[in-house]
């Protein structure tokens, strides 16, 4: 909490944090703080939070009381997540002018946009949930589940969540990603120099909404009906690859420009395609084994601003939103768990948990002295961070010894 006050200087943004509330008895800054604190300490729900109100450490970071773990859930469905927002800005502000959001060795950035299921309920409702029909051995049951499109900035150390949309019923995951940079671009100007997705992402419309920001594009392909893949995929037989050997892993890959065969994106894009055959040793057997991926990408991104590694390394580097992101924020962070079934308050906890691995990796990447980051996990000191909350009520638990 003191890195957050004197580098990031969160004060200020979360004293901005605002809710509908017409005459609040207890200030929105403080129900922001106490989730904020409950995420990094890993609770895992409001009811552990309430359990820790005598501890020391609250006085000092809220000014006051502690509120309850019904006040938190029912000021957290009328959060204005907008305000939220800005602390999440306020993070990346700040660690770009302390130089700690550096480029890759190829020089861009890239934001990688991807589409998360947050919960899924066959019981729970709320105006804000999406619906499907699931085919079970009983019959079909309707199931009602919340998901969002994720934006995550992926500089040379550091991996940085900067916004989330929630998708709403009937539309398809592009419309929230769409919505999502129609925000992010404006407001992050020169943050990034290019956007990656998946396959889903590879639509005319989307590609002319980055382009028309001044912004590369990146996107897996593999709808064999198209006339893209096919034309490359008979350009890519008449020409030899490009043999590298990366570690445990050999590629091949092709890379051409100039391919017209998407007339609706009216401008010439390239594409590279990786082979590649990576050796893994299977733990049970002791044998090697040789599975082999194949790789196809579409970019407007041109050969003299990145190379062929550099693509294939930005493509591959997608997957940073799955395990440095979505993964983490799930398993380590609980980001998933319903603290409050209603629309805002998911998007609430979910903005805020984004905001407390923002700050953890922060201070764990930037504050922490190397000879510590090698002889610590991360999950080791944020069980550090855990007691030292539970630190403060000891004095109360323990017998006074004679």
């Amino acid at each position: 909490m003191a890195y957050t006050r004197k580098v990031l200087r969160l004060g200020p943004a979360l004293a901005q944090v605002r809710d509908r509330r017409k005459r609040p008895q207890i200030p929105t800054s403080r129900i922001v703080r106490s989730v904020l604190v409950m995420i990094l300490s890993r609770l895992g729900s409001l009811n552990a939070l309430e359990q820790t109100r005598s501890s020391r450490f609250w006085s000092g970071w809220l000014g006051g009381l502690m509120p309850s773990a019904d006040t938190v859930g029912r000021v957290a469905a009328l959060v204005d997540c907008d305000t939220l927002r800005g602390a999440l800005w306020e993070t990346y502000t700040r660690l770009k002018r302390n130089k700690a959001l550096a480029p890759p060795w190829h020089g861009l950035i890239a934001l990688v946009v991807d589409g998360h299921e947050t919960s899924a309920s066959y019981l729970r409702c709320c105006d804000g949930c999406l619906q499907r029909t699931i085919h079970t051995a009983d019959g079909d049951r309707i199931q009602y589940y919340h998901r969002n499109v994720t934006a995550q900035l992926i500089a040379r150390d550091l991996h940085l969540l900067l916004d989330a949309e929630p998708q709403r019923p009937g539309e398809d995951e592009v419309a929230t990603a769409t919505r999502l940079l129609e925000r992010i671009l404006p407001r992050y100007p020169r943050a990034f120099d290019l956007v990656v997705a998946d396959a889903l992402y590879a639509q005319a419309p989307f590609f002319q909404l980055v382009l028309g920001h001044g912004k590369d594009v990146l996107a897996v392909l593999k709808d064999e009906r198209r006339d893209l893949l096919q034309d490359a995929t008979d350009l890519f037989a008449t020409v030899e690859p490009t043999r590298t050997q990366d570690g445990r892993t050999f590629r091949e890959t092709w890379d051409l420009e100039g391919f017209t065969s998407w007339p609706s994106l009216d401008r010439p894009v390239r594409v590279v395609r990786s082979r590649e055959i990576t050796t893994i040793r299977r733990q049970r057997t002791k044998e090697d084994e040789q599975p082999v991926s194949d790789w196809v990408w579409v970019t407007t991104l041109s050969s003299r601003r990145a190379s062929t590694r550099a693509v294939v390394e930005l493509g591959h580097g997608r997957w940073g939103i799955e395990n440095q992101g979505f993964n983490e924020l799930v398993n380590e962070w609980r980001a998933d768990h319903v603290y409050k079934h209603h629309a805002t308050a998911i998007l609430a906890f979910w903005l805020l948990a984004m905001l407390a691995i923002n700050v953890f990796h922060a201070f764990f990447r930037r504050n922490l002295k190397p000879a510590l980051r090698q002889r610590s996990s991360m999950r080791h000191i944020a069980r550090q961070i855990t007691a030292e909350l539970y630190h403060g009520i000891c004095d109360h638990l323990l017998p006074v010894p004679t």
